[in-house]
């Protein structure tokens, strides 16, 4: 029997694919690795993102916590989806391996921007 491992991301968190593409300037010259470690601003491909932010139901007098099952919980959903070219804060980042792979796990708070390629018809 063959098991597969399934990361579930929480709350306001999006898993990030980087973008270590990006070695050289526009003018071509090629940027070492402590440059490239130093940028501020670092951009990669959304693969997961969480359910959201949690909000507290004004028609329930139970505590968010106390839900009994997930489909309780209600969620501010998050605007980063899977896909998503995502350009955010790498001082928020955390980096984390999974299955042989380099992640960032960001919070949604320190994506800048979002980048979505939609099929227009002409």
């Amino acid at each position: 029997m063959k098991t597969k491992k399934n990361i579930i991301m929480v709350g306001d968190r999006v898993l990030i694919d980087p973008d270590e593409k990006i070695d050289r300037t526009t003018a071509g010259l090629y940027l070492p690795p402590t440059v490239k470690e130093k940028e501020r601003v670092v951009s990669g491909y959304v693969v997961k993102s969480g359910p959201g932010y949690p909000v507290h139901d004004p028609t329930s007098t139970d505590e968010p916590w106390t839900a009994k099952t997930r489909q309780d919980l209600k969620f501010i959903p998050l605007q980063a989806t899977e896909g998503d070219y995502a350009i955010f804060l790498k001082e928020s980042s955390v980096e984390i391996e999974f299955e042989a792979k380099k992640y960032l796990i960001v919070p949604h708070s320190a994506i800048l921007a979002l980048v979505r390629t939609e099929l227009v018809s002409e």
